[in-house]
């Protein structure tokens, strides 16, 4: 009897810790499925249907094998990666890193404001009234509140993204094509089909998400006892990341790709818009509350995680449970990145379009450069001590490193013939 007792009481209170615990790897995965990722999933699902469907699996593989790498390294070292980058890699490279990663999360976050004007206009909501708005209300939420009520409001946003499960539902998907998709892969050698591979990982798997899931660990203070309960967390993240992605494919695929409307899709409002007509106004309203959602979700942690990862690369003070004039550096760079952004937005004919596609783009480009550096310093034993990289994993990062690279040249040499 005391013995079921204490088996009761010990299942509730790795329950309460795993509560506890529940955040960064969650959100790290949630805020992948942000504009640019709605984007080139809606893309990829209304112009090749399922046929893009089979790069999940693998996206979700190293997706969680990186993600722990980073939960690993910043548990360890209780340092982020940007400063494990500058102290191992030196002020030079680092420099030349976070400059072009720095570019490329100003157009990712242009591309979240983006996606704010978008699908408010689809309610009806000016985007010079929805963008300015959200920006004042994302700015106030950073600046004047703390990491633990941020995170809060984070996992509802993570809730509230699995409506794209009703989009896909509502678009009535054929469920043998799906799975015929995922079994017998369809692969084009073609600048369109490579490109939007690259996008489909580059999203999946950002290079600034590096920086802020470790940033989140630290923040949370995780120490060793609660590796166990971080991985559960990642884990959680990693298949809401997939399955939300994976809905949206298939929501594009079952409506606009067999409806023949794929080519006229280039952004996440064009597909929310065309399914109106074939899927009805609620499958359009619901692809719509997805993408606002994802837009604020991702407008808040992408500024942040950038100026985060760019203050502590060059040693100044930075977090969210700082004061401004504790972390002077960091608030101006989040306020100024969010500046640029809503700037870009609210021009008139800003192409916003190539702005998104192309910053997926790059980020499958960057995200090499980002893994190589994670790959030598977790494996370094006067860094990581006893908790370095075993083989396995060792294997398959410098596999997907190889596979990144051999695609980007792939694209850029069937771009040129």
């Amino acid at each position: 009897m005391m013995a079921a007792k204490t088996t009761k009481s010990n299942a509730l209170k790795n329950i309460f810790l795993f509560l506890a615990i529940l955040g960064p790897g969650i959100i790290t995965g949630s805020v992948d499925n942000d504009v640019g990722g709605i984007t080139t999933y809606s893309i990829a699902g209304a112009t090749y249907g399922n046929k893009l469907i089979w790069t999940l699996i693998p996206a979700f593989l190293v997706l969680f094998i990186v993600q722990e790498m980073n939960a690993r390294m910043g548990i360890v070292t209780g340092k982020g990666l940007a400063d494990l980058i500058r102290e191992n890699a030196g002020v030079k490279i680092t420099f030349f890193i976070f400059i072009g990663l720095l570019g490329a999360d100003i157009l990712n976050t242009t591309t979240e404001f983006a996606g704010v004007a978008g699908s408010m206009q689809i309610f009806g909501v000016s985007k010079y009234i929805a963008v300015p708005i959200v920006a004042v209300i994302i700015w106030f939420l950073v600046v004047k509140g703390t990491y633990r009520s941020a995170e809060k409001i984070f996992l509802a946003f993570s809730v509230c993204l699995l409506v794209y499960v009703v989009a896909a539902i509502l678009g009535h998907p054929d469920w043998n094509s799906v799975g015929h998709s995922i079994t017998h892969p369809d692969i084009e050698m073609n600048f369109g089909y490579i490109s939007t591979v690259i996008g489909l990982i580059g999203t999946t798997i950002a290079p600034w998400m590096q920086f802020y899931m470790q940033s989140a660990v630290i923040e949370k203070g995780l120490k060793l006892k609660d590796y166990k309960f971080t991985l559960l967390d990642i884990l959680v993240g990693c298949i809401a990341t997939i399955a939300v992605a994976f809905f949206i494919i298939v929501a594009c695929s079952s409506t606009l790709y067999h409806n023949g409307v794929g080519t006229q899709i280039n952004t996440a409002k064009d597909a929310a818009l065309s399914l109106k007509p074939i899927a009805g106004a609620l499958a359009s309203q619901v692809f719509a509350f997805g993408l606002f959602i994802a837009s604020i979700f991702a407008a808040v942690i992408l500024p942040v995680a950038t100026a985060f990862y760019v203050c502590e690369a060059f040693g100044f003070e930075a977090g969210i449970d700082k004061k401004w004039e504790e972390a002077p550096q960091f608030y101006w760079l989040y306020t100024f990145i969010i500046f640029i952004g809503i700037g870009i937005v609210l021009l008139p004919n800003s192409p916003l379009i190539k702005i998104s596609f192309w910053s997926q783009i790059i980020n499958g480009i960057l995200l090499p450069v980002v893994l190589i550096c994670m790959m030598i310093i977790v494996n370094k034993k006067d860094v990581m001590g006893k908790y370095t990289n075993k083989p396995i994993v060792n294997i398959i990062g410098w596999i997907t490193i190889t596979i990144l690279i051999l695609l980007s040249v792939i694209m850029l040499v069937t771009s040129i013939v």
